[in-house]
């Protein structure tokens, strides 16, 4: 077991630097027997636990200044099993280096979101999610999974053994112990066509129904003080591939993407008059195009503009309402919004804190630069949002409560119960699981 520290004088801070904790100690242990054994001490030392994998939700549902486990060692494939098309993946592992060896191996996840730096058990624990008409987030993937409780005792869960802590744990905020492995149902790799194209707002609202209906992964880009989107189109495709050529995806993907719009981005932070006149022309930069690749090349790519984010889960049903709402906000209150809105959907799924539990749902992300003032947007947001009973992703910048939160998920107390049996000494808590989950 080796104990780190990370930052300037033991500081953790997460990707979007707007968290930060000095723990009183960081652990990287190198099997499940050293986090149990870890998680033992801290008991005794009368300190609290958490785990962290790479940094990247936005709320400090990771932070502690007690014990910091850091997964790094415990990745790696355990085993793949053709009968039942299941991998079993060590917790720490990033979901780039599982999406690779899943491509060797000739596999892949059902869906995933658009990054894939995130370790599995972090992603899965925040309810990390894509889009998509009936495949939904990745912890709706999870058949079965092993979790470290606050006895130093180590469960293994899944629909048949441990159902009730299977329910809750594939997104489980970290409150329930800590995941130590995961097991996805897989299947043979496929590929996916993309077609990226502009199309103008009111034409995609008018239309969302029959979009959503008609591709397998729908998903759009709203670019605030314009009428203007992108859209993306993800479908199975026979073939063959057709990659992104380099030099075309360096131009859009990097040299666009994320360079041209770094450099837009400091720009209007640094004159935010001119946010408007930038939105019309970054609504205008990308062109359309078609490609046909392996999954994970075309539902992932390279986030290198650093950011902060909230979003909220709202019924599909409600999209186009809430996002003419938020449109109306942004117009009228002299915000100056230069980073787009990201719109998803997922499915209904059976996980009790996910934010598709029980209802088919559309994801509305507001985003704005590093070091931007965030503050005001997001609020004004927030008031849209959870005026149509949003459930706020548990990794992004929200302000909701556990009073909130047990009005909009029907099954919160099912959840509470569960930690209350599993965790009644509070081990597992910090100041942001205290304001969701209640003390």
């Amino acid at each position: 077991m080796v104990s780190t520290a990370s930052g300037k004088n033991g500081t953790w801070r997460n990707w979007g630097g707007n968290v930060s904790a000095r723990p009183a100690r960081q652990v990287t242990p190198a099997s499940v027997e050293e986090l149990a054994a870890a998680v033992g001490r801290a008991r005794e030392d009368g300190l609290k636990v958490k785990a962290v994998g790479t940094g990247h939700s936005f709320t400090s549902i990771a932070a502690t200044d007690g014990v910091l486990i850091r997964p790094q060692l415990l990745t790696g494939i355990r085993d793949i099993d053709r009968t039942s098309m299941t991998v079993t993946v060590e917790a720490g592992t990033p979901l780039k280096r599982l999406n690779a060896a899943l491509a060797r191996e000739g596999l892949s996840l059902t869906n995933m979101g658009d990054i894939m730096e995130q370790t599995v058990s972090g992603a899965t624990s925040t309810g990390t999610h894509g889009t998509g008409r009936e495949s939904g987030s990745i912890a709706a993937q999870i058949r079965a999974l092993e979790l470290v409780t606050a006895d130093g005792s180590v469960l293994t869960c899944s629909e048949q053994e441990n159902p009730d802590v299977f329910a809750a744990a594939r997104v489980g905020l970290g409150a329930l112990g800590i995941v130590t492995a995961l097991t996805f149902a897989v299947e043979p790799l496929f590929l996916l066509t993309a077609r990226e194209e502009p199309m103008p707002l009111e034409r995609v609202l008018a239309e969302f129904d029959q979009l959503w209906a008609e591709n397998e992964h729908f998903e759009f880009y709203w670019f605030p003080h314009t009428g203007s989107t992108n859209t993306k189109r993800n479908n199975r495709s026979a073939g063959p591939e057709r990659p992104v050529g380099r030099l075309a995806g360096w131009f859009e993907d990097e040299f666009l993407s994320n360079g041209v719009f770094q450099v837009a981005q400091w720009a209007g932070r640094a004159a935010p008059a001119t946010v408007p006149a930038i939105a019309r022309i970054s609504s205008r930069a990308l062109s359309a195009r078609t490609y046909t690749d392996i999954p994970y090349k075309v539902f992932t790519s390279p986030r290198r503009v650093r950011f902060v984010e909230m979003e909220y889960a709202v019924p599909r049903a409600a999209l186009t309402e809430t996002l003419r709402e938020l449109k109306a906000v942004v117009d009228r209150s002299g915000l100056r919004v230069s980073f787009p809105v990201e719109v998803r959907t997922a499915p209904a799924d059976d996980i009790t804190l996910s934010t598709a539990s029980g209802r088919d749902s559309a994801y509305i992300a507001v985003h704005m630069f590093r070091g931007t003032p965030y503050q005001a947007y997001f609020t004004a947001a927030e008031r849209v949002l959870t005026a149509h009973e949003g459930r706020p992703h548990w990794g992004k910048v929200h302000t909701r409560d556990a009073d909130y939160l047990a009005r909009v998920y029907p099954r919160f107390g099912e959840f509470t119960a569960l930690r209350d049996r599993l965790d009644p000494e509070r081990l597992f808590q910090n100041d942001y699981v205290r304001r969701v989950l209640g003390a």
